[in-house]
């Protein structure tokens, strides 16, 4: 397997577009990501970014560009999407936990039955996830049983179980309780901290000013500007994101 340096992109994302019927929801696209890089996009709602981090991983096709993730061109209709999915872990705003089990079986169910992995050394894995996300305890708790914010960090150790090289997060924190949100930004930046590659879609302005290494504003399907953050948010050149950036700081 090729190993990645820092100074090359393990995602390069060139001229993308993608289109619901006539409308137009990426248009030309273009940006890199580096190993251990942490990427935030953000942007007014419908302007694409959720969009675009699913066209990353797979789940949502393009029309024409080139998105390439460790060498693999996501949209070669020959492409084993389970080797990409293996590779880049998604979290999505909504937890898609099976209610019916435990946060331990949550978290075990994919290496076991979709990588065939041993269940003792699954389980040992899955334990040490569990802990990781500050989870201890949890183990044969239901999801019903748990807070937002804690089934978002089951949801993000099912992920990590796959032992992915990229995490995406779609707005991860959009759907819980003020109080909870830290809970899930902190188990982020920990990842981020330990040299994960992210990408996060996110409105958290303050998380993304200090995890960050490079933020992207899209709207209306084009990444207006970008930079580091603190260029990024001290000096912005467009009015778009000026404006944008005014009504959330």
């Amino acid at each position: 397997m090729k190993t990645w340096t820092p100074s090359e992109p393990i995602i390069s994302i060139s001229n993308v577009h993608k289109a619901y019927g006539s409308f137009q929801v990426l248009k030309g696209v273009s940006l890199d990501v580096k190993k251990g890089e942490v990427v935030c996009i953000i942007g007014p709602s419908g302007s694409g970014k959720s969009t675009l981090i699913r066209c990353i991983n797979g789940l949502n096709d393009i029309q024409s560009g080139s998105i390439r993730v460790e060498g693999m061109e996501v949209n070669d209709p020959k492409l084993d999407k389970l080797a990409l999915r293996k590779n880049v872990g998604i979290v999505f705003q909504q937890f898609n936990l099976f209610p019916h089990k435990t946060v331990l079986e949550n978290v075990m169910m994919a290496p076991v039955i979709v990588l065939k992995q041993a269940r003792t050394e699954v389980e040992q894995r899955a334990r040490a996830l569990i802990a990781k996300v500050r989870l201890e305890g949890k183990e044969n708790a239901y999801p019903g049983e748990l807070s937002g914010g804690q089934q978002q960090r089951v949801a993000i150790a099912r992920c990590l179980a796959m032992a992915p090289d990229i995490m995406l997060f779609d707005e991860v924190t959009s759907a819980l309780d003020p109080e909870t949100v830290n809970e899930v930004l902190s188990t982020i930046k920990d990842l981020a901290q330990e040299g994960m590659t992210c990408i996060l879609v996110t409105h958290e302005m303050g998380f993304a000013r200090e995890v960050a290494d490079h933020i992207y504003f899209t709207d209306k399907g084009v990444i207006v500007e970008h930079g580091p953050p603190d260029v990024f948010f001290a000096n912005p050149k467009d009015p778009r994101t000026r404006e944008f950036l005014g009504k959330v700081l």
